[in-house]
């Protein structure tokens, strides 16, 4: 099993990740609570917030981080009602994916001196998911898909961060791309505006669920007994029984993590539901 020093490279560069969530703290700390990962959470923009996990699963687990980040991008994205787009990086790769809902999520993916390995396509699917115009935004972002000798992994991540800026995404400056998960959490609790996330137990999470349900989160969370959301609370049961089997076999701590999410979370929703019916 690889482990997060035989991943360093030779220059040391510690793997990092950011998830980019189009909602605003409030409502995705209560989400994030799942995930069951220490993290930050702080404004990246008006209707945008940043997740700035600790990284567990990849410096100490040994879990690859593109493989960790993938999947908690994904669960959340389907356990919430709004798109999620994860940052990541080590010492050989960078690269972004965003999760929407059910759809298939896309992304791309640099080796660390920049030479792109994804399709051009994907940056056009890319652009329609998150709003971007599909002119001149698409042409910059099919310049990241391009070769080019001057800018490394890291000088395309701040380039699509650049492009993103269209759609309102600004996360605060002292979330330096290609800094370590540590470095990187550490820098966010400083942040006047940061949350805490963390895995809450017993009637501490029941209550902030609840709360979170009624107050912040709206009809589509699958705890509010909203018709609809007891169908999103079944489908997230569907698809999470079979993906954290897989993920078992595979032994892939991240995608295990979206799997139970899902099922924990679809779970929740239809015992919520049998508890208290909405009229």
């Amino acid at each position: 099993m690889s482990t997060e020093a035989g991943r360093t490279g030779p220059e040391g560069s510690a793997p990092g990740a950011l998830l980019l969530c189009r909602a605003v703290p409030g409502a995705v700390a209560p989400v994030a609570h799942l995930l069951r990962e220490p993290m930050q959470v702080v404004r990246a923009g008006d209707e945008w917030s940043v997740l700035v996990p600790e990284g567990g699963p990849w410096r100490d687990g040994g879990e690859p981080v593109d493989r960790v980040i993938s999947g908690w991008a994904t669960a959340l994205a389907v356990g919430a009602p709004w798109p999620v787009l994860a940052l990541w990086w080590d010492a050989d790769h960078a690269g972004f994916l965003l999760a929407s809902g059910f759809r298939r999520p896309v992304g791309f993916v640099w080796l660390a001196s920049g030479v792109p390995v994804g399709e051009d396509e994907a940056m056009r699917t890319f652009a329609a998911r998150v709003g971007l115009d599909p002119v001149l935004d698409v042409q910059a972002l099919e310049r990241l898909a391009k070769a080019d000798t001057a800018a490394d992994a890291r000088a395309r991540l701040r380039g699509l961060l650049a492009v993103l800026a269209r759609v309102g995404v600004s996360p605060p400056p002292e979330l330096a791309l290609g800094e370590p998960a540590d470095r990187l959490r550490a820098a966010a609790a400083l942040l006047p505006d940061s949350l805490p996330v963390a895995w809450p137990g017993g009637r501490e999470a029941v209550g902030e669920r609840r709360a979170a349900a009624h107050s912040r989160l709206g009809p589509w969370m699958p705890w509010t007994g909203d018709p609809r959301a007891r169908a999103l609370a079944l489908a997230q049961v569907a698809a999470g029984v079979p993906l954290l089997a897989w993920a078992l076999r595979r032994r892939s701590g991240g995608w295990a993590v979206a799997g139970g999410l899902l099922l924990a979370n679809g779970t929740l929703g239809l015992a919520y539901g049998l508890m208290y019916p909405r009229d």
